[in-house]
């Protein structure tokens, strides 16, 4: 029986960068002293590559399942994720898409950041008009998202799971940000009282699902930051404090 040789995901993308470069199946095999066939199937279809690199990086599918090692990165995303993400189930490989306005080119780069922080190997952008989806294909991102499902989020229910509200109660902070740089905004108000305008801050986040505004709620009350609902679907922080304390996690938008 001949043995089985098992090739170095290093050999891998060696293999790969060569054939981009403009090298044939046949000296590749020769450079680097491997099957032809293996060959080919890595250069004709590296995805079972990116795939297996993902699996190596879940932290669900180890034999003690753990949490993302950067839990305020996952924090985020999870958010952006609750916002206005989802995950594409219909591709061959998972494809996880968040979509965000593009007038704000920090919030886009915060998002890939996490994306590769989290699980990505490769994060790209799709210009869309007035957005821009930041999205990444792995077969594991159904595992670090046991959220997702058919339907819009606002019409299922949507509940974390230990382990996430676990990062959630450590990274209450994180997972606001990701919340209301998606479906939030921090805006002037302004009222006239005796002929006088006043203007203040204010926060507002908005969200159809009564799941993902009592996540949002929670994680307010883990810091501390008083809120009060404008109506069933708006919740608003406008107190001078607490506007002050969310701006040290969240921030305006940029």
């Amino acid at each position: 029986m001949n043995a089985v040789l098992v090739h170095p995901t290093e050999i891998r993308k060696h293999a790969l960068s060569l054939y981009a470069g403009g090298a044939n199946v046949a000296e590749i095999s020769r450079a680097i002293g491997v099957h032809h066939r293996t060959v080919w199937d890595w250069c004709h279809r590296p995805q079972s590559i990116r795939s297996s690199i993902s699996g190596a990086r879940c932290p669900r599918c180890r034999p003690a399942p753990s949490t993302p090692p950067d839990e305020p990165a996952y924090a985020l995303l999870l958010g952006f994720y609750l916002g206005d993400g989802h995950l594409l189930m219909t591709q061959r490989v998972p494809l996880l898409r968040v979509i965000c306005d593009e007038s704000y080119p920090k919030i886009i780069e915060q998002c890939e950041n996490a994306m590769l922080a989290t699980l990505a190997g490769r994060v790209s952008r799709r210009p869309k008009v007035g957005c821009v989806s930041v999205q990444s294909y792995a077969k594991h991102w159904p595992c670090l998202f046991p959220q997702h499902g058919p339907g819009r989020k606002h019409e299922r229910p949507i509940e974390l799971a230990d382990w996430q509200q676990h990062i959630v109660e450590r990274q209450p902070g994180a997972f606001l940000r990701g919340l209301f740089h998606s479906d939030g905004c921090r805006v002037t108000n302004r009222i006239v009282v005796r002929g006088r305008t006043y203007e203040y801050p204010r926060y507002m986040f908005t969200n159809k699902s009564t799941d993902i505004m009592g996540l949002c709620q929670w994680a307010l009350d883990l810091l501390g930051i008083p809120w009060r609902m404008a109506r069933a679907d708006n919740l608003s922080v406008a107190r001078r404090e607490a506007v002050a304390a969310l701006d040290v996690w969240v921030g305006p938008k940029s």
